[in-house]
């Protein structure tokens, strides 16, 4: 229809330039300048009211061919394959040997036997506090145990000889364990005067002076850190209690030193903090360098979701109809060249950068539409880019 009225147009056209040409010559060879000016206005008119006309159609043409023509798509094989779900978090680093030791008895601090950065051992001693006199009393305390012990053991001879009274064995047995418990008491005070490592780490800082006075429980001394045995500390929230347990697979980021480590859950918290409605997991992480230290932030990725030969997709394919069904469009082939494009509804799962798990609607060896999926419609051609 519409090339039967285009050859109607041109057939007028022309027709109407054929008459004007008689009439152009008609009027040239009359010789009136005015009646050939006129003549010009009028052809000027018609030229463009012809040219309006020709756009027109021009217009019409081109939409109705564009919308025949294939839309121009990309298209992707799809595959199955292992899909994981991960939570990211927040976390920290921390050790359980990191410790400040405090002063456990009242002095002037005597004498510092460590320097910041040395590695010391488990039992070595770090720093003396005057015992104020301490040390005197437990020897002389000592020889009264002793005393006490001596006098003991010959009234038990005597006793077991059957010589003597039961008191005087008695009495003997009474101050011998009464001495003994005193002489314990003073020894174990003037234990704290010596400060020792309670386990094998670098002094990391030195906090008191030497010389300076310490008071027990205010005045800290030596900071302990042993950096071998290194976690990181995070809490998840509770809707994630079902999913995550000892020994599910983590990833820990620590971007301050660009470093990135895999590992599994070591231990998961029995108790849920009230405040933010979350249990707190750990994660073991290596440290051969030595440059992961307590405090440090750490992104955690939990692995909360597994699945084997799951269909996935680009997120950003999925559309939604007015239904709020999720849709996405098939490639259906009608040669080598031209295809169709099949909506289909889709069931999706969890996604993870950027890709959706389908668990229903899509199969293995279906060809999925990518790019230009967006302004498709069921059932439009289409033809493969390249």
């Amino acid at each position: 229809m519409k090339k039967a009225l285009l050859s109607l147009l041109i057939i007028a056209i022309f027709a109407s330039c054929g008459n004007d040409k008689k009439s152009v010559d008609a009027v040239i060879d009359s010789g009136n300048l005015s009646a050939v000016k006129a003549k010009r206005t009028e052809l000027n008119k018609q030229q463009r009211e012809l040219k309006s006309e020709i756009d027109k159609l021009n217009e019409y043409i081109e939409t109705h061919e564009k919308k025949e023509r294939p839309a121009l798509i990309t298209a992707e094989v799809i595959k199955d394959t292992i899909f994981k779900h991960y939570v990211e978090v927040q976390g920290n680093v921390a050790t359980d040997q990191n410790v400040v030791l405090n002063a456990e008895y009242s002095g002037v601090l005597t004498n510092i036997y460590v320097k910041e950065g040395q590695n010391v051992t488990k039992g070595q001693r770090l720093a003396k506090i005057d015992d104020g006199g301490l040390s005197s009393q437990v020897a002389q305390q000592e020889a009264q145990l002793a005393l006490a012990k001596t006098t003991f053991e010959r009234q038990q001879r005597l006793w077991e000889q059957k010589i003597g009274s039961e008191i005087q064995f008695l009495q003997a047995k009474t101050n011998y364990e009464a001495a003994k418990n005193v002489t314990n008491q003073l020894r174990s005070q003037l234990g704290k005067t010596i400060i020792t490592a309670p386990f094998s780490g670098i002094v990391d800082e030195i906090i008191s002076d030497q010389g300076q006075v310490v008071i027990p429980g205010q005045s800290p001394i030596i900071r302990l850190v042993n950096l071998n045995n290194m976690y990181v500390k995070a809490a998840i929230p509770e809707t994630y209690l079902k999913n995550i347990k000892k020994g599910t697979q983590v990833k820990v980021k620590l971007a301050s030193i660009n470093a990135e480590f895999e590992g599994t859950v070591s231990q998961v918290s029995n108790y849920i903090n009230p405040n933010n409605r979350s249990f707190e997991i750990q994660v073991e992480i290596p440290n051969k360098d030595g440059l992961v230290k307590p405090n440090l932030i750490a992104v955690v990725k939990v692995n909360d979701y597994s699945a084997e030969n799951a269909i996935t997709v680009p997120e950003n394919i999925l559309q939604e109809n007015a239904a709020g069904e999720t849709i996405a469009f098939l490639y259906q082939p009608i040669n080598d060249t031209v295809g169709v494009a099949k909506r289909v509804l889709l069931e999706t799962g969890l996604s993870y950068e950027n890709h959706t798990e389908v668990k229903s609607g899509l199969k293995k060896g279906d060809t999925i539409i990518k790019e230009g999926a967006k302004t498709l419609r069921d059932g439009q051609k289409v033809t493969i880019k390249n």
